[in-house]
Protein backbone atom coordinates (compact mmCIF):
# COMPACT_ATOMS: atom_id res chain seq x y z
CA UNK A 1 0.00 0.00 0.00
CA UNK A 2 2.79 2.30 0.75
CA UNK A 3 4.43 2.01 -2.31
CA UNK A 4 1.13 2.63 -4.15
CA UNK A 5 0.73 5.81 -2.11
CA UNK A 6 4.20 6.55 -2.99
CA UNK A 7 3.77 6.07 -6.82
CA UNK A 8 0.67 8.10 -6.46
CA UNK A 9 2.14 10.75 -5.01
CA UNK A 10 5.41 10.74 -7.54
CA UNK A 11 2.69 10.86 -10.12
CA UNK A 12 0.63 13.83 -9.06
CA UNK A 13 4.04 15.72 -8.10
CA UNK A 14 5.03 15.54 -11.85
CA UNK A 15 2.51 16.67 -12.92
CA UNK A 16 3.36 20.00 -11.91
CA UNK A 17 5.40 22.84 -13.17
CA UNK A 18 9.53 22.22 -12.58
CA UNK A 19 10.86 24.24 -10.43
CA UNK A 20 14.38 25.33 -11.85
CA UNK A 21 17.64 25.81 -8.89
CA UNK A 22 18.94 29.06 -10.48
CA UNK A 23 22.07 27.41 -11.41
CA UNK A 24 22.97 27.50 -14.80
CA UNK A 25 22.87 24.47 -17.05
CA UNK A 26 25.70 22.52 -17.19
CA UNK A 27 27.21 21.69 -20.55
CA UNK A 28 25.65 17.52 -20.92
CA UNK A 29 27.86 14.66 -19.52
CA UNK A 30 28.58 11.49 -21.68
CA UNK A 31 28.79 9.32 -18.95
CA UNK A 32 32.08 6.93 -19.79
CA UNK A 33 31.31 3.17 -19.60
CA UNK A 34 32.23 1.57 -16.71
CA UNK A 35 35.91 0.42 -16.43
CA UNK A 36 37.61 -2.23 -14.38
CA UNK A 37 39.50 -0.68 -10.70
CA UNK A 38 41.94 -2.11 -8.69
CA UNK A 39 41.34 0.70 -5.95
CA UNK A 40 40.56 -0.85 -2.84
CA UNK A 41 37.33 -2.56 -2.32
CA UNK A 42 34.86 0.13 0.42
CA UNK A 43 34.70 -1.27 3.93
CA UNK A 44 30.97 -0.65 4.37
CA UNK A 45 29.87 -0.07 8.38
CA UNK A 46 27.88 -2.57 10.51
CA UNK A 47 24.20 -0.34 10.39
CA UNK A 48 23.56 0.43 13.64
CA UNK A 49 19.93 -0.87 13.67
CA UNK A 50 19.47 -4.62 13.75
CA UNK A 51 16.12 -5.27 13.18
CA UNK A 52 14.62 -4.84 9.38
CA UNK A 53 14.86 -1.14 7.59
CA UNK A 54 14.41 0.32 4.29
CA UNK A 55 16.20 3.29 3.15
CA UNK A 56 14.89 5.25 0.73
CA UNK A 57 17.22 7.52 -1.75
CA UNK A 58 15.52 9.61 -4.65
CA UNK A 59 18.83 10.59 -6.39
CA UNK A 60 19.71 12.79 -9.39
CA UNK A 61 22.44 10.14 -10.83
CA UNK A 62 21.72 7.74 -13.98
CA UNK A 63 23.83 6.70 -16.98
CA UNK A 64 26.89 4.29 -16.32
CA UNK A 65 27.73 6.34 -13.46
CA UNK A 66 24.11 4.97 -11.74
CA UNK A 67 25.75 1.30 -12.52
CA UNK A 68 28.93 1.88 -10.27
CA UNK A 69 26.67 3.61 -7.45
CA UNK A 70 24.38 0.83 -7.50
CA UNK A 71 26.87 -1.68 -7.01
CA UNK A 72 28.48 0.72 -4.12
CA UNK A 73 24.76 0.24 -2.17
CA UNK A 74 24.63 -3.56 -3.10
CA UNK A 75 27.81 -3.62 -0.74
CA UNK A 76 26.58 -2.45 1.65
CA UNK A 77 22.72 -4.33 1.80
CA UNK A 78 26.02 -6.97 1.85
CA UNK A 79 27.66 -6.26 4.89
CA UNK A 80 24.21 -5.24 6.34
CA UNK A 81 21.68 -7.94 5.76
CA UNK A 82 18.98 -6.04 7.93
CA UNK A 83 18.93 -2.93 5.96
CA UNK A 84 17.65 -2.50 1.98
CA UNK A 85 18.49 0.97 0.26
CA UNK A 86 15.65 1.38 -2.54
CA UNK A 87 16.67 3.63 -5.30
CA UNK A 88 14.45 6.43 -7.14
CA UNK A 89 14.62 9.33 -9.57
CA UNK A 90 11.40 11.64 -9.73
CA UNK A 91 11.60 13.74 -13.03
CA UNK A 92 10.64 16.79 -10.90
CA UNK A 93 11.97 16.08 -7.48
CA UNK A 94 11.55 19.52 -6.07
CA UNK A 95 7.59 19.14 -6.47
CA UNK A 96 7.60 15.03 -5.39
CA UNK A 97 9.56 16.30 -2.39
CA UNK A 98 6.82 19.18 -1.31
CA UNK A 99 4.07 16.26 -2.18
CA UNK A 100 5.45 13.07 -0.42
CA UNK A 101 7.15 14.84 2.87
CA UNK A 102 4.31 16.57 4.42
CA UNK A 103 2.21 13.14 3.93
CA UNK A 104 5.30 11.06 5.23
CA UNK A 105 5.86 9.38 2.04
CA UNK A 106 9.23 10.59 0.77
CA UNK A 107 12.14 9.79 0.50
CA UNK A 108 15.14 9.12 4.08
CA UNK A 109 17.74 10.41 1.60
CA UNK A 110 18.30 13.06 -1.19
CA UNK A 111 21.26 13.11 -3.35
CA UNK A 112 21.04 16.43 -5.20
CA UNK A 113 23.47 19.28 -5.73
CA UNK A 114 24.08 22.02 -2.88
CA UNK A 115 22.59 24.92 -4.35
CA UNK A 116 19.13 23.60 -3.46
CA UNK A 117 20.30 23.14 0.26
CA UNK A 118 18.79 26.39 1.46
CA UNK A 119 15.39 25.96 -0.31
CA UNK A 120 15.05 22.94 0.87
CA UNK A 121 15.73 23.54 4.62
CA UNK A 122 13.57 25.99 4.30
CA UNK A 123 10.41 24.54 3.60
CA UNK A 124 11.33 21.71 6.64
CA UNK A 125 12.63 18.72 3.56
CA UNK A 126 15.61 17.93 5.45
CA UNK A 127 17.06 18.74 8.35
CA UNK A 128 20.76 20.07 10.08
CA UNK A 129 23.43 16.91 10.68
CA UNK A 130 24.46 18.88 13.44
CA UNK A 131 22.03 17.32 16.15
CA UNK A 132 23.57 13.65 14.60
CA UNK A 133 26.79 14.11 15.35
CA UNK A 134 28.12 15.83 12.25
CA UNK A 135 30.73 18.44 13.41
CA UNK A 136 32.51 21.06 11.19
CA UNK A 137 35.74 19.28 12.26
CA UNK A 138 35.03 16.21 10.94
CA UNK A 139 33.66 17.83 7.86
CA UNK A 140 37.04 19.98 7.74
CA UNK A 141 38.98 16.77 8.11
CA UNK A 142 37.38 14.69 5.74
CA UNK A 143 35.85 16.44 2.41
CA UNK A 144 37.78 19.22 0.54
CA UNK A 145 37.31 23.14 1.27
CA UNK A 146 35.05 24.18 -1.37
CA UNK A 147 32.83 21.54 -0.82
CA UNK A 148 32.77 21.86 3.35
CA UNK A 149 31.39 24.92 2.63
CA UNK A 150 28.93 24.18 -0.41
CA UNK A 151 26.99 22.45 2.56
CA UNK A 152 26.91 24.55 5.30
CA UNK A 153 23.67 27.25 5.54
CA UNK A 154 23.01 29.45 8.11
CA UNK A 155 25.64 27.76 10.55
CA UNK A 156 24.54 24.83 10.33
CA UNK A 157 25.57 21.45 8.38
CA UNK A 158 22.57 20.36 5.94
CA UNK A 159 24.26 17.35 3.88
CA UNK A 160 27.65 15.42 3.40
CA UNK A 161 28.94 15.69 0.19
CA UNK A 162 30.38 13.13 -2.22
CA UNK A 163 31.43 14.62 -5.56
CA UNK A 164 32.61 18.45 -7.19
CA UNK A 165 32.38 19.68 -10.67
CA UNK A 166 33.54 23.27 -12.07
CA UNK A 167 35.81 24.52 -14.78
CA UNK A 168 39.32 25.23 -15.51
CA UNK A 169 41.71 25.73 -18.16
CA UNK A 170 42.23 23.22 -20.58
CA UNK A 171 45.52 23.57 -22.77
CA UNK A 172 46.25 22.03 -26.42
CA UNK A 173 50.06 21.19 -25.24
CA UNK A 174 51.37 21.59 -29.39
CA UNK A 175 49.94 25.14 -29.39
CA UNK A 176 51.25 26.26 -25.94
CA UNK A 177 54.49 24.39 -26.27
CA UNK A 178 57.86 25.97 -24.43
CA UNK A 179 55.84 28.77 -22.94
CA UNK A 180 55.99 29.22 -19.74
CA UNK A 181 52.08 29.05 -18.28
CA UNK A 182 50.60 31.16 -16.30
CA UNK A 183 50.29 31.05 -12.20
CA UNK A 184 48.00 34.36 -11.96
CA UNK A 185 45.39 35.88 -13.64
CA UNK A 186 47.57 38.62 -14.34
CA UNK A 187 50.26 37.05 -16.36
CA UNK A 188 47.50 34.62 -17.89
CA UNK A 189 46.60 38.42 -19.36
CA UNK A 190 49.86 39.61 -20.40
CA UNK A 191 50.26 36.35 -21.79
CA UNK A 192 47.31 36.64 -24.10
CA UNK A 193 48.25 39.84 -25.24
CA UNK A 194 51.56 38.49 -26.03
CA UNK A 195 50.24 35.82 -27.85
CA UNK A 196 47.70 37.83 -29.67
CA UNK A 197 50.28 40.08 -30.94
CA UNK A 198 51.87 36.80 -32.25
CA UNK A 199 49.00 35.22 -33.79
CA UNK A 200 46.49 37.65 -35.04
CA UNK A 201 44.03 35.11 -35.67
CA UNK A 202 44.44 32.95 -32.91
CA UNK A 203 43.35 33.53 -29.09
CA UNK A 204 45.23 32.25 -25.63
CA UNK A 205 42.03 31.95 -24.30
CA UNK A 206 38.18 30.70 -25.06
CA UNK A 207 35.64 30.60 -22.46
CA UNK A 208 31.70 30.35 -23.59
CA UNK A 209 31.16 33.15 -20.70
CA UNK A 210 33.54 35.65 -22.90
CA UNK A 211 30.70 37.88 -24.39
CA UNK A 212 27.76 35.97 -22.99
CA UNK A 213 25.71 36.47 -20.25
CA UNK A 214 27.07 33.48 -18.07
CA UNK A 215 28.08 34.08 -14.41
CA UNK A 216 28.98 30.88 -14.00
CA UNK A 217 31.79 30.79 -16.89
CA UNK A 218 33.31 34.06 -15.81
CA UNK A 219 33.53 33.02 -12.32
CA UNK A 220 37.23 31.93 -11.64
CA UNK A 221 37.93 35.70 -12.80
CA UNK A 222 35.74 37.51 -10.50
CA UNK A 223 36.65 35.26 -7.88
CA UNK A 224 39.82 34.86 -8.50
CA UNK A 225 40.18 38.55 -7.30
CA UNK A 226 38.61 38.31 -3.75
CA UNK A 227 35.16 37.94 -4.36
CA UNK A 228 34.36 35.51 -2.06
CA UNK A 229 30.51 34.77 -3.49
CA UNK A 230 28.09 37.01 -5.77
CA UNK A 231 25.80 36.93 -2.66
CA UNK A 232 25.73 35.41 0.68
CA UNK A 233 23.51 33.68 2.86
CA UNK A 234 21.89 37.08 4.29
CA UNK A 235 21.79 38.28 1.06
CA UNK A 236 25.31 40.59 1.49
CA UNK A 237 25.48 41.75 -2.41
CA UNK A 238 29.33 41.60 -3.45
CA UNK A 239 28.82 42.69 -6.87
CA UNK A 240 29.60 46.55 -6.74
CA UNK A 241 33.08 46.07 -5.20
CA UNK A 242 36.92 46.86 -5.83
CA UNK A 243 37.41 42.97 -6.03
CA UNK A 244 34.85 42.77 -8.92
CA UNK A 245 35.25 45.65 -10.63
CA UNK A 246 39.66 44.99 -10.60
CA UNK A 247 37.67 41.26 -12.52
CA UNK A 248 35.71 43.44 -14.45
CA UNK A 249 38.13 45.46 -15.82
CA UNK A 250 40.41 41.47 -16.87
CA UNK A 251 37.60 41.03 -19.01
CA UNK A 252 37.78 44.29 -20.58
CA UNK A 253 41.07 43.97 -21.52
CA UNK A 254 40.89 40.38 -22.76
CA UNK A 255 37.76 41.06 -25.00
CA UNK A 256 40.92 43.11 -26.98
CA UNK A 257 42.92 40.12 -27.88
CA UNK A 258 39.71 37.20 -27.77
CA UNK A 259 37.51 36.39 -30.07
CA UNK A 260 34.49 38.64 -31.00
CA UNK A 261 31.96 35.29 -30.20
CA UNK A 262 33.02 32.03 -28.24
CA UNK A 263 30.66 29.52 -27.40
CA UNK A 264 31.05 25.69 -26.12
CA UNK A 265 30.86 24.64 -29.82
CA UNK A 266 33.29 27.59 -30.87
CA UNK A 267 35.92 26.61 -28.12
CA UNK A 268 35.77 23.31 -28.71
CA UNK A 269 36.68 23.36 -32.66
CA UNK A 270 39.20 26.21 -31.44
CA UNK A 271 40.93 23.91 -29.27
CA UNK A 272 41.38 20.79 -31.90
CA UNK A 273 42.55 23.07 -34.40
CA UNK A 274 45.00 25.07 -32.71
CA UNK A 275 43.36 28.56 -32.98
CA UNK A 276 43.14 28.99 -29.28
CA UNK A 277 45.98 27.39 -27.11
CA UNK A 278 43.39 27.09 -23.90
CA UNK A 279 39.66 26.47 -23.17
CA UNK A 280 38.18 27.37 -20.07
CA UNK A 281 35.71 24.50 -19.27
CA UNK A 282 34.64 21.41 -17.33
CA UNK A 283 34.96 17.42 -17.15
CA UNK A 284 31.93 17.07 -19.73
CA UNK A 285 34.23 18.87 -22.26
CA UNK A 286 37.25 15.91 -21.67
CA UNK A 287 35.29 13.05 -23.78
CA UNK A 288 35.12 15.45 -27.08
CA UNK A 289 38.66 16.85 -26.33
CA UNK A 290 40.29 13.20 -26.27
CA UNK A 291 38.26 11.91 -29.72
CA UNK A 292 39.54 15.20 -31.14
CA UNK A 293 43.29 13.62 -30.56
CA UNK A 294 44.16 16.93 -28.76
CA UNK A 295 47.11 16.28 -26.26
CA UNK A 296 45.88 18.19 -23.20
CA UNK A 297 46.75 19.38 -20.11
CA UNK A 298 45.22 20.96 -17.40
CA UNK A 299 45.69 24.54 -15.45
CA UNK A 300 44.28 25.52 -11.99
CA UNK A 301 43.78 29.34 -12.08
CA UNK A 302 41.63 31.93 -10.27
CA UNK A 303 38.61 30.55 -8.60
CA UNK A 304 36.12 28.44 -10.09
CA UNK A 305 32.31 28.26 -9.20
CA UNK A 306 32.19 24.83 -7.58
CA UNK A 307 29.08 22.67 -7.59
CA UNK A 308 28.62 19.83 -5.02
CA UNK A 309 26.70 16.50 -5.29
CA UNK A 310 25.10 15.70 -1.54
CA UNK A 311 23.26 13.06 0.47
CA UNK A 312 20.77 15.16 2.30
CA UNK A 313 18.82 13.36 5.70
CA UNK A 314 15.42 14.04 5.46
CA UNK A 315 12.33 15.20 8.12
CA UNK A 316 10.55 11.60 7.03
CA UNK A 317 14.06 9.59 8.54
CA UNK A 318 13.58 11.32 11.33
CA UNK A 319 10.11 10.52 11.85
CA UNK A 320 10.52 6.71 10.81
CA UNK A 321 13.31 6.39 13.20
CA UNK A 322 15.47 6.04 10.22
CA UNK A 323 18.07 9.04 10.95
CA UNK A 324 20.71 6.33 12.42
CA UNK A 325 20.61 4.19 9.59
CA UNK A 326 20.22 6.84 6.87
CA UNK A 327 23.22 8.82 8.09
CA UNK A 328 25.25 6.02 8.08
CA UNK A 329 24.44 5.16 4.68
CA UNK A 330 25.83 8.61 4.00
CA UNK A 331 29.07 8.84 6.01
CA UNK A 332 29.69 5.40 3.83
CA UNK A 333 28.96 6.92 0.36
CA UNK A 334 30.77 9.76 1.03
CA UNK A 335 33.44 7.82 2.50
CA UNK A 336 37.27 8.17 0.78
CA UNK A 337 36.81 3.95 -0.08
CA UNK A 338 33.71 4.54 -2.18
CA UNK A 339 34.78 7.60 -3.44
CA UNK A 340 38.01 6.40 -4.65
CA UNK A 341 36.40 3.23 -6.34
CA UNK A 342 33.95 5.35 -7.74
CA UNK A 343 36.00 8.27 -9.35
CA UNK A 344 37.96 5.05 -10.75
CA UNK A 345 35.12 4.01 -12.61
CA UNK A 346 33.08 7.24 -13.48
CA UNK A 347 35.81 9.52 -13.73
CA UNK A 348 34.05 11.97 -11.50
CA UNK A 349 36.07 14.51 -9.16
CA UNK A 350 35.53 13.48 -5.26
CA UNK A 351 34.93 15.51 -2.51
CA UNK A 352 37.05 13.07 0.14
CA UNK A 353 40.43 14.40 0.32
CA UNK A 354 41.76 11.14 1.12
CA UNK A 355 40.01 9.67 -2.26
CA UNK A 356 41.41 12.87 -4.15
CA UNK A 357 45.06 11.89 -2.13
CA UNK A 358 44.94 8.15 -3.79
CA UNK A 359 47.16 7.11 -5.18
CA UNK A 360 45.29 5.60 -8.26
CA UNK A 361 43.43 8.21 -8.28
CA UNK A 362 45.83 10.83 -8.04
CA UNK A 363 47.63 9.17 -11.31
CA UNK A 364 44.65 10.18 -13.39
CA UNK A 365 45.48 13.60 -14.84
CA UNK A 366 42.33 14.48 -15.34
CA UNK A 367 41.18 14.08 -12.06
CA UNK A 368 44.36 15.69 -10.40
CA UNK A 369 43.87 18.58 -12.39
CA UNK A 370 40.44 19.40 -11.69
CA UNK A 371 40.63 18.44 -8.08
CA UNK A 372 43.62 21.13 -8.13
CA UNK A 373 41.46 23.56 -9.84
CA UNK A 374 38.05 22.95 -7.44
CA UNK A 375 39.98 22.96 -4.45
CA UNK A 376 40.63 26.70 -4.95
CA UNK A 377 36.84 27.34 -5.79
CA UNK A 378 34.14 28.71 -4.29
CA UNK A 379 30.65 26.69 -3.71
CA UNK A 380 28.02 27.06 -5.87
CA UNK A 381 25.73 29.06 -3.31
CA UNK A 382 23.26 27.50 -1.46
CA UNK A 383 20.89 30.32 -0.37
CA UNK A 384 17.67 30.91 -1.83
CA UNK A 385 19.29 34.45 -2.61
CA UNK A 386 21.21 32.88 -5.44
CA UNK A 387 18.44 32.85 -7.90
CA UNK A 388 18.77 36.39 -8.08
CA UNK A 389 22.55 37.03 -9.28
CA UNK A 390 22.54 34.52 -12.67
CA UNK A 391 20.86 37.59 -15.07
CA UNK A 392 22.59 40.90 -13.23
CA UNK A 393 25.99 39.15 -13.28
CA UNK A 394 25.98 37.99 -16.70
CA UNK A 395 24.44 41.06 -18.22
CA UNK A 396 26.97 42.94 -16.99
CA UNK A 397 29.60 40.45 -18.34
CA UNK A 398 28.51 41.30 -21.75
CA UNK A 399 28.42 44.78 -21.13
CA UNK A 400 32.01 45.21 -19.86
CA UNK A 401 33.07 42.69 -23.00
CA UNK A 402 31.60 44.71 -25.39
CA UNK A 403 32.63 48.00 -24.30
CA UNK A 404 29.30 49.44 -23.49
CA UNK A 405 29.59 50.01 -20.18
CA UNK A 406 32.85 50.81 -17.60
CA UNK A 407 33.32 47.54 -15.04
CA UNK A 408 31.99 50.22 -12.56
CA UNK A 409 28.87 51.44 -13.97
CA UNK A 410 27.80 47.62 -15.26
CA UNK A 411 28.53 45.74 -11.75
CA UNK A 412 26.59 48.53 -10.09
CA UNK A 413 23.74 48.56 -11.74
CA UNK A 414 24.20 44.77 -11.46
CA UNK A 415 24.03 45.03 -8.18
CA UNK A 416 21.39 47.29 -7.52
CA UNK A 417 19.44 45.03 -9.37
CA UNK A 418 20.09 41.67 -7.56
CA UNK A 419 19.47 43.89 -4.15
CA UNK A 420 16.15 44.53 -5.38
CA UNK A 421 15.18 40.78 -6.35
CA UNK A 422 16.21 40.00 -3.05
CA UNK A 423 14.49 42.69 -0.99
CA UNK A 424 11.15 41.12 -2.92
CA UNK A 425 12.45 37.76 -1.29
CA UNK A 426 13.00 39.20 1.90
Amino acid sequence: MKHALTALFLAAAMLLAACGSGQPAAQPTTAPAAQPTTAPAAQPTTAPAAQQVTIRIWHQWDGAYLTAIEQAFRDYEAANPNVKIDLSKPEDVSNALNVAIPAGEGPDIIGWANDQIGQQALVGNIVALNDYGITEDFLRSTYEPAAVNGVIWQGKIWALPETQEGIALIYNKAVVGDMKLPSSLDELLQMAKDFRAANPDKTLVCNQGFGGSDAYHVAPIYFGYGVPSYVDDEGKVYVNTPEMIKGGEWLAEMSKVSFSEQSYDICKAALAEGKAAMWWTGPWAIAGIEQDGVDYGILPLGKPFVGIKTLMLTRNAVERGNAEVALDIMKYFTSAEVQAKLALTNKTVPAATAALQNPEVAALPTLAGFGAALNLGVPMANTPFASAQWGPVGDASVAIWTGSQSPADALAAAAQAIEAAIMQMK
